[in-house]
């Protein structure tokens, strides 16, 4: 039976039954999990600190007449399997592929397109250096059958040891579990080949600039490339790992094109009610400006249920939390219940950040030097993702410097994209939504605070007058904007740190080791408690992932326990 969905202000009826299992924060990835657990016949609730649903997948109108993607702001990770079995094109998903993807304007005159037309790549690059012109085809090649060695990591729960004591039956499927487990990543392993696992591991273990420079010799394209492996972390192209990060955001797709991005008609605010419609569709209840305060334990140590910042009481066995490791752990789960080195190793992880967002609203496209267009229409150049100075590594690696020594970065990395390009529905005719990811930008800045309207406002100009040199005038454009740093991104979003991944994605915070070493696979020491964001294996990002693995970790125990 189908049951009515609540909405803001119906936090006094979550009180009249025991939920089947309640989710802490309405993101894409709770929602994901409240999906799956409601088709599968669950009674399932989410309680929503916000008045809207998405966490930091959402549309938000701050400009009248202009919808931001305020926080994500770009699809691809979103996982095929999660696209399909919730029918969210059904549910309104509508994507919008972009050709080209990348553009990256120098103040010499040059510029660089990069995007799925392999033509246009060869041409462009041949502009700089007929060798990498050569080479990125046998790059990206590598990179996306790494991406498929990768892909079955994705959808499954890493293959975690039992916690806490159990019967030697599950002991002995989980030792089974385990072996098949590693033996399938063995057979891959095989047929990829030595010289390829060589490779994958140098990925892997490396700094990013020495994947690159061991690929290519044209700084503009290098430093192209490298943003993906720095986007979202206080981590220089030097960094041993990086390469990673890199692989990461090359792990997605879209309709089928590997790495390929796009924007979201309606803003990325749509991502999360087509999640949101197809859990309603299978029964789940969702609960707008309803915060958790703590979470209530039974004297005996389990899980019995959430109380409401109103003093309401929710009830039920069974919680998945969609709220960082630290603010689940140290905020919501009263003191002395934990294990001292479970919660040392939640408290000293890495929840560092580096980035700001700003969203404008503009009443012309930018006019950039380089390509002497003369028309205010969109160009190649608009579509994508644009690099503002990311000329060479050593510039991305000289701000990465700037934030380790506690100041903004002097010349910020910035990515800019205009979505109201290809997406007619989030602008006025002839006006504009311009995205700016920012970086690098200490939490706790050492010449200032992010508290000071001045001190804000002085490092916003510093971005508008960084994009003028690129694209003069860009500043008289600008109707209005909002600004997100760090603590902003903290405070509203509830991103410990600012972290948009939910904790680093460092090598030592990532698969078994994710959030900490000993509870990979979403359950955690408090029975009944699991994570389900993007804290957990495989990462950030607006993968769903983490949602629907956890909600098959939760339908797995709900089974065991029903036999």
């Amino acid at each position: 039976m189908r049951r009515r969905s609540f909405s803001s202000g119906a936090t006094s009826a979550l009180k009249e039954k025991k939920w089947d299992a309640l989710i802490i924060g309405g993101g894409h990835n709770g929602l994901t999990a409240a999906a799956y657990l409601a088709r599968a016949d669950l009674s399932v609730a989410v309680l929503e600190r916000r008045h809207l649903i998405g966490g930091a997948a959402i549309t938000e109108e701050l400009v009248p007449g202009f919808k931001f993607s305020r926080c994500s702001y770009l699809q691809s990770l979103l996982r095929p399997s999660i696209i399909r079995e919730l029918e969210l094109r059904r549910h309104g998903l509508r994507l919008l592929k972009r050709s080209p993807s990348s553009f990256t304007p120098c103040l010499d005159g040059h510029y660089l397109l990069l995007g799925p037309d392999k033509e246009l790549n060869r041409s462009e690059i041949s502009k700089f250096s007929e060798r990498d012109a050569d080479a990125y085809p046998r790059y990206e090649n590598q990179l996306e059958k790494f991406c498929k060695f990768m892909d079955p990591l994705l959808d499954s729960a890493p293959p975690e040891s039992l916690q806490g004591e159990s019967s030697f039956k599950d002991q002995f499927k989980n030792r089974m579990h385990r072996s098949a487990f590693w033996a399938r990543c063995l057979r891959q392993a095989v047929a990829l080949g030595q010289k390829d696992m060589m490779d994958f591991m140098d990925l892997l273990l490396s700094p990013a600039s020495k994947v690159l420079n061991n690929w290519f010799e044209t700084d503009v394209l290098k430093a192209t490339l490298a943003t993906d492996a720095v986007i979202g972390a206080t981590a220089s192209v030097h960094t041993p790992g990086s390469g990673y990060v890199l692989l990461h955001h090359m792990m997605g797709e879209t309709d089928s094109d590997h790495g390929i991005w796009s924007y979201v008609e309606g803003g990325m605010g749509s991502v999360s009610l087509a999640i949101g419609n197809a859990a309603r569709e299978h029964g789940a209840h969702i609960v707008t400006s309803a915060e958790v305060s703590q979470l209530s334990i039974e004297d005996s140590g389990a899980v019995n249920g959430v109380l409401l910042a109103d003093g309401t009481l929710v009830h039920s066995s069974i919680v998945l939390s969609n709220a960082t490791p630290y603010k689940t752990f140290m905020d919501l789960v009263p003191k002395n219940v934990l294990p001292d080195d479970f919660i040392q190793a939640i408290k000293y992880s890495d929840y560092s950040s580096g980035t700001t967002k700003i969203n404008l609203a503009v009443d012309k496209l930018p006019q950039f030097q380089c390509c002497k267009l003369g028309h205010p229409d969109a160009g190649p150049q608009h579509v994508g993702t644009i690099h503002i100075g990311s000329e060479s590594m050593e510039e991305i690696h000289a701000a990465c410097q700037d934030a380790t020594n506690g100041l903004p970065s002097r010349r910020p990395i910035i990515e800019m994209t205009i979505p109201s390009v290809l997406d007619r529905t989030i602008s006025p005719p002839g006006k504009h939504v311009i995205n700016l990811f920012i970086q690098y930008t200490p939490y706790k800045p050492l010449d200032g605070s992010w508290g000071d309207p001045a001190y804000r406002d002085s490092f916003a100009q510093k971005c508008f007058t960084l994009i003028d040199e690129y694209a003069p005038s860009f500043s008289t454009s600008i109707i209005g904007y909002d600004m997100l740093t760090p603590p902003d991104l903290e405070r509203e979003f509830g991103l410990t740190g600012g972290n948009i991944f939910h904790g680093a994605m460092g090598l030592d915070s990532l698969f078994l080791m994710r959030p900490v070493k000993g509870w990979s696979n979403y359950r955690t020491p408090l029975r009944g408690l699991y994570l389900c964001g993007s804290g957990t294996h495989p990462g950030g990002g607006v993968m769903g992932s983490p949602g629907r693995n956890a909600a098959h970790i939760v339908l797995q125990d709900v089974k065991k326990h029903l036999n």
